[in-house]
């Protein structure tokens, strides 16, 4: 199969294309600067110059493929209903070259926010208003209605590894400026974490397989204690764990706060059934461990 991947020299894009490339697929990879190129070309993938604010050149590069793989997004906080109507255009022109194909869509989205107080699963309909890229994922969903085999990745709020600069590399950094390793209340609020790796590898099979229609759950490690991810952190570093209160996390995290109290315990369970994946990489905690978030 021949894929466009956006995103694609990016922190998952860059794990998911030798993933695609390995299982005997091509990659023709979005990119948008030199760097970017250079990146996709070094991982032995086609470049396709173009951007998520060009709509006609994404339409283009979906139109050249037999699925599409969109990984990229402006995580800008500051920014984003512009990010989110950036993402809609996007996904737009994509999905208007891909109806009444049967082609493949496969969009990411995430579990954080998805069923606070219990266990997310894969069935379950996400909120609207937790984030306005939900709407789009919804909307990528929807084609499965107009002859897509439109599908969603939702990923774990923590998708670890080397050279992760993601959520857990903010936590340390505030617990290096702060000279503490926080959690917030009694720390007994999970975070849901998945490898990169593994998360690659069920991208690819979700491309390959998943069901029009369908979300599956990039899940490795259903819920890990916040309490014990600061722990980590702290002894990692050798700082004091503390607790930080409700009230003070702001404060304390700054916008990591609204994110580390929240709980995001999901199921990979319907997602290991329909597709046969199997997480084999480490956990987060023993990631940690390895010493490669604290150089």
């Amino acid at each position: 199969m021949r894929v466009f991947v956006t995103g694609a020299s990016g922190w998952i894009g860059s794990a998911v294309v030798p993933e695609l490339l390995g299982a005997g697929h091509e990659v023709l990879g979005l990119a948008r600067s030199d760097d970017s190129a250079a990146a996709i070309i070094a991982a032995g993938a086609e470049v396709f110059r173009g951007s998520l604010d060009d709509p006609a050149s994404l339409r283009e590069g979906a139109a050249q493929c037999d699925g599409v793989v969109h990984l990229g997004y402006n995580h800008d906080f500051s920014q984003m209903e512009s990010a989110a109507r950036t993402d809609r255009s996007a996904i737009e022109a994509m999905g208007s070259v891909l109806k009444h194909s049967d082609r493949p869509f496969v969009v990411a989205g995430g579990v954080l926010g998805l069923a606070p107080g219990r266990v997310a699963t894969e069935n379950d309909e996400p909120n609207l208003g937790v984030h306005p890229r939900t709407a789009n994922v919804q909307w990528v969903l929807s084609l499965a209605e107009h002859g897509v085999r439109s599908s969603c990745v939702r990923f774990a709020p923590t998708v670890h590894g080397d050279g992760d600069h993601g959520f857990i590399a903010t936590l340390v950094a505030i617990a290096r400026a702060k000279g503490t390793s926080g959690y917030i209340d009694n720390g007994t609020n999970c975070w849901s974490a998945v490898h990169r790796l593994d998360a690659a590898r069920l991208v690819r099979l979700a491309l390959e397989g998943a069901p029009a229609g369908s979300s599956v759950h990039a899940v490795a490690e259903p819920g890990i204690a916040t309490r014990a991810i600061a722990e980590a952190i702290g002894a990692e570093l050798g700082v004091p764990v503390i607790s930080v209160s409700s009230e003070d996390a702001n404060e304390h995290f700054g916008r990591m706060g609204r994110f580390f109290s929240a709980d995001a315990t999901a199921s990979n369970t319907i997602t290991r059934s329909l597709l046969g994946w199997e997480p084999t990489h480490q956990g987060l905690l023993e990631d940690l461990s390895e010493g490669h978030y604290f150089r």
